[in-house]
């Protein structure tokens, strides 16, 4: 089979709701289905509807479009071998062929608040198929459906049940398992005869879960199947929408395909419009549409929040923090940007932002050293961009509050160490900064005491609280000259971090140590975080000590997709992201290459060499995000080694993010076409 199962697509509907495949249609993942519900917005994910395995009649030759993997090592049917052409452009959009026929397929998932909409009655997905020929048709389509968290995989049971209630040119599909009632929904169509014919489809075999060492089959239920007879020109729309049918709703027409493409392109144009001119690029406009799929509503806060990545994370307070610029401030969704901040404001206790959001009932966590500082880096970009100084005057209790617990002391010893300025903490078996893999209670990458990157934003924040405080003084804002004081007082820290900052200089390789250990023992290793460190809106270390840096950092870390997390001579990089579960976790760290890192290079290069060309070429990471991996989107790692493969999430909000955020920069070296349609 050609590398078309390794390319994948992915719609949303910014409620967390998802569809996705390859674009061979055959499924290799758990997280493949045309319809995983989000029942508990953005969580609660549900495969509900995998899939309609069709068929076509033609001059009496039945003709199966479909492909699925077996466990027994068979791959069957091959419909892939009449797989004419792909595109992306505007929905996902399927051509099977041969000489005397043709079978159009196109997916569109319609976005849940384009009209203000968050009932489970918005999660839907439209299909349309379209025939051309020579002969009168008969499509059969097949349903395969489940009713199992999107983690897992379903098994046939005897206590899994599903009932089926007909009606006009639609069915109600609901689960029962030992007699606990699952997620209703509905399957609706314009034309066509409905045959119920209950039967288990056994073994699927999903490669990908293979290759990642987890469980690999599949079991799914097929209530029966659709025939629907087609003359040349004819079309079949169906619509598969979470909830019971509504009484009173009118039957689906034939229209309605079109009308949800055209309303959902009304709906990104004026999204985008303050934006959708600076750059004729079509990679441009594509690259706001792959961001839009990050942003979702969260029912637990009943505010907005941010997918950190598709198909499998969840909303993460350091991860929205760091996409933020991209997401929101270079494509000027600045209320976007005022509510994201404004809702982790508003869960800041004990000087700590979540880092998880929590659902109905739960906590959020708050095992992060950094999101609060990536809370006041990311609010000072946005006032930079905005000048919204009310927005500052509401905020700047949460400023004062984390200012406080860090100097006073909070959760996992988090302190201001009095002897230095410097930022420490120190618990066994956690990891509080973004390198948070911990396998048996030990952290892979123990970075306790004194981080690199975490104290570099600790001085950007002094040096934004010391701006605001002056400048809410000259608001009148509250006790003017108390704030005056206070301006002064984190002037005067933010000098003392200044020259603290120089304890992680090491002369002796022109490079910065990553970590200061709780017993004042130096980390040497060459990891990204010192380019973090030169990246931020305030930088506390020299030009010459950047110039180095970034220097080593280009011939140990860079790669044509990111950044590398250490340095490939470390004794103890690892070159490839791959095997079961810890095996994985292990590289996460330890020489991956992560994309999003590829914007904190690109900042720090332009800080410390701003005449210079930046030493990287755009084009493969862009040559992914356009054909490769999950198309039009960016993975969220890569092996260490060339050819560096993508790994991990499909689809990273930062890995996006960072590229929106230096696209003026980087556009003027784009020169590939973006309009290519994927033919086998």
């Amino acid at each position: 089979m050609p590398d078309l199962n390794t390319r994948e697509w992915l719609l949303t509907n910014g409620l967390g709701s998802f569809a996705s495949g390859t674009i061979s249609d055959v499924r290799t993942r758990t997280y493949h289905g045309w319809l995983l519900g989000a029942t508990n917005p953005p969580s609660g994910r549900t495969l509900l509807f995998s899939h309609l395995e069709a068929s076509l009649e033609v001059s009496g030759k039945a003709i199966a479009l479909g492909t699925n993997f077996w466990a027994d090592g068979q791959v069957s049917p091959q419909g892939y071998k009449l797989l004419h052409s792909f595109d992306i452009n505007p929905v996902p959009q399927w051509i099977w062929q041969e000489d005397n026929w043709q079978i159009k397929r196109q997916l569109l998932m319609p976005h849940a608040l384009g009209d203000g909409e968050k009932d489970m009655g918005s999660h839907r997905l439209l299909m349309q198929y379209r025939y051309e020929g020579r002969d009168t048709a008969i499509l059969r389509l097949r349903l395969l459906i489940g009713d199992r968290d999107f983690h897992h995989q379903q098994k046939a049971d005897p206590g899994l049940q599903f009932s089926q209630l007909l009606g006009e040119n639609q069915v109600c599909l609901q689960a029962m398992f030992t007699g606990n009632f699952g997620t209703p929904w509905h399957l609706r169509w314009t034309q066509g005869e409905y045959q119920a014919d209950a039967v288990w489809y056994w073994d699927y075999q999903l490669p990908e879960e293979t290759a990642r060492g987890l469980r690999d089959k599949e079991d799914l239920y097929s209530p029966g199947y659709l025939t629907v007879k087609l003359q040349p020109g004819d079309t079949v729309t169906l619509e598969a929408k979470i909830g019971f049918p509504d009484p009173m709703q009118t039957l689906l027409s034939p229209e309605i395909f079109a009308a949800a493409v055209e309303a959902e392109q009304q709906r990104r144009s004026q999204t985008f419009a303050p934006v959708k001119n600076q750059s004729s690029s079509p990679i441009w406009q594509q690259l706001l549409t792959a961001s839009d799929q990050f942003i979702v509503y969260r029912a637990s806060i009943a505010g907005p929040t941010v997918i950190a990545g598709y198909h499998w994370f969840n909303d993460w307070g350091r991860d929205t923090l760091i996409a933020l610029p991209g997401l929101a401030l270079v494509t000027q969704r600045f209320e976007l940007a005022k509510g994201l901040l404004e809702t982790f404001g508003r869960y800041c206790r004990h000087g700590l932002i979540p880092n998880v959001f929590p659902d109905f009932g739960g906590e959020p966590s708050y095992n992060s050293i950094d999101a609060a500082l990536w809370w006041i880096e990311t609010l000072g970009l946005y006032l930079e961009a905005t000048q919204d100084w009310e927005f500052l005057a509401a905020q700047f209790p949460v400023v004062q509050q984390i200012h406080k617990a860090f100097m006073g002391g909070t959760r996992y010893n988090i302190q201001v160490d009095a002897t230095d300025g410097l930022v420490s903490w120190d618990v066994c078996g956690v990891a509080l900064t973004w390198m948070d893999v911990v396998i048996g209670g030990k952290p892979v990458t123990p970075r306790d005491g004194k981080a690199v990157e975490i104290n570099a934003l600790w001085y950007s924040a002094l040096c934004w609280m010391s701006q605001w405080a002056e400048r809410l003084s000259q608001m009148n804002y509250g006790d003017a000259a108390r704030l005056a004081k206070q301006a002064q007082r984190y002037t005067h820290q933010a000098q003392q971090v200044t020259i603290s900052l120089q304890k992680f200089w090491n002369p002796q390789m022109g490079y910065l140590y990553d970590t200061i250990d709780p017993d004042d023992g130096r980390n040497s290793q060459i990891r990204p975080n010192a380019v973090l460190a030169l990246s931020l809106h305030h930088c506390g270390f020299s030009q010459h000590q950047g110039r180095a840096v970034v220097d080593l950092a280009t011939s140990r870390l860079l790669t044509p997709y990111g950044l590398r997390s250490l340095d490939p001579g470390d004794p103890d990089y690892i070159s490839k992201y791959t095997g079961d579960s810890e095996q994985r976790d292990r590289a996460y760290h330890q020489g991956t290459v992560w994309a999003w890192l590829i914007g904190p290079f690109t900042r720090a290069w332009q800080r410390c060499y701003p005449e210079r060309p930046l030493p990287f070429d755009w084009q493969p990471l862009l040559d992914h995000f356009l054909n490769d991996g999950c198309i039009h989107s960016i993975s969220e790692i890569f092996d260490g080694d060339s050819p560096h493969e993508p790994k991990g999430a499909i689809a990273q909000a930062w890995s996006v993010a960072e590229v929106i955020r230096h696209w003026r920069s980087s556009s003027d070296r784009i020169t590939k076409s973006s309009n290519r349609v994927i033919r086998s």
